[in-house]
């Protein structure tokens, strides 16, 4: 008998989807909101956007199981609203994959300064993606080792934080919590990339053969993801103080800042060290889960085969656009990927609740049906509204930056 793949491999997956270079920017974009607003709005953006992955896999059920976003939103939702989705999914996974390439191109490099960070680049894009070739359970695979060795430098990279944490730091006593309130909006964007998981939903699908389970992954996956996030969160802000951010925030969040402002808490080599095997996990788990995700939805969207010569074409069009912008322009994806987290709301939040609500009223109901009732659709729908609308606000400055 086949053997059903566990829940547990593909939980990594979705947590490597997740987790990934944004993560080590999550301190410098919450410094404003500080830990308990920072805290509370990662908890309600992990919860609205599991569900919301939810709503796609009841909405997709109806479908073949290599069936995503395109083939989906077309015949649900008609072609102009596809034509918006299919352009807002592949904007975030090629910016995401051309962040992903770039850093592990700097990252290595770093490692192995003898060979450029271009080469690097190449590289990184033929060997790992070479697992999104292959199979989904080659990701799989790969993914419960990098969760594994994630989890190990990570514990090592933040072991001297949290047994130095300090709780009057950590909650800021002695000042007023509710003012922290407008850089909680400002956050929310990024909390919300942070859990971009969505276009992996139709691969989970696949991957189970059934709703249940792949929800099962999901919502494990998510919580790794948002276990991680916190730690790391409350083990920096324990240790230093809100008003210290000002030179890590003047940097644009760079690690190489944050670990010189931490170096007088604890030995910055070391933390130094073990943050880059961390940010090299999870820079590659995050690269291999978002080219997976991309690559079954450009395989839905073209119409490739499930053969050698199908996946390679796949392959093609997921990895080499963002492969060639990266070695054109090795820095210009900083200003790009802020756009993500805005455009990422019509494909995390609204598409998944508009196909629900559109299924539902069809009367197409199946095994699987997402808790929560139309109550939920109309709150997810205004929460990628409401995103979407902070982003912009603090882009035009109707919202207050912090600056330390």
């Amino acid at each position: 008998m086949k053997k059903q793949p566990s829940v547990f491999g593909g939980a990594c997956i979705i947590a490597g989807v997740c987790v990934g270079a944004g993560m080590l920017a999550l301190p410098s974009a919450g410094a404003g909101a500080w830990t308990i607003w920072s805290t509370a709005i990662l908890v309600l953006t992990m919860i609205v956007m599991t569900l919301s992955g939810w709503l796609l896999l009841e909405s997709y059920q109806h479908y073949d199981h290599r069936a995503s976003f395109n083939t989906v939103t077309r015949d649900v939702l008609g072609s102009v609203a596809n034509i918006i989705n299919n352009l807002a999914v592949y904007f975030v996974g090629g910016i995401l994959l051309y962040a992903y390439i770039t850093s592990l191109g700097g990252i290595f490099h770093g490692m192995m300064p003898a060979v450029s960070m271009k080469i690097w680049s190449v590289l990184s894009c033929l060997a790992f993606g070479a697992f999104v070739w292959h199979s989904a359970r080659a990701v799989d695979r790969i993914s419960v080792v990098l969760i594994l060795f994630m989890a190990l430098s990570f514990v090592f990279a933040i072991s001297g934080l949290t047994v130095n944490i300090n709780i009057g730091t950590l909650f800021d006593q002695g000042n007023n919590q509710g003012s922290y309130l407008p850089y909680a909006m400002m956050f929310m964007p990024a909390a919300l990339t942070s859990f971009g998981y969505h276009h992996s939903v139709t691969s989970m699908r696949a991957y189970y053969g059934e709703e249940k389970k792949a929800s099962h992954a999901i919502f494990f996956g998510m919580l790794i993801a948002l276990s991680i996030y916190l730690l790391w969160l409350w083990s920096i802000f324990g240790n230093l103080p809100r008003h210290q951010f000002a030179p890590v925030i003047a940097a644009d969040g760079a690690v190489s800042v944050l670990l010189q402002t931490l170096g007088s808490v604890v030995e910055s080599g070391m933390v130094k060290r073990t943050l880059d095997a961390f940010a090299a996990a999870a820079v590659i788990s995050s690269f291999i889960g978002v080219g997976l995700g991309l690559f079954d939805y450009l395989a839905d969207l073209f119409g490739f085969a499930d053969n050698r010569s199908g996946r390679s074409q796949t392959w093609a069009v997921t990895f080499l656009p963002p492969l060639i912008l990266s070695l054109l322009f090795p820095l210009g994806f900083l200003v790009a990927i802020g756009y993500a987290g805005a455009i990422a709301t019509i494909w995390t939040c609204m598409i998944p609740a508009l196909l629900a609500w559109k299924t539902r009223r069809q009367g197409r109901a199946g095994r699987f049906v997402t808790p929560g009732g139309n109550l939920l659709i109309i709150v997810t729908l205004i929460f990628g509204i409401a995103v979407a609308a902070f982003h912009f606000l603090h882009m035009f400055g109707k919202l207050p930056a912090f600056s330390g």
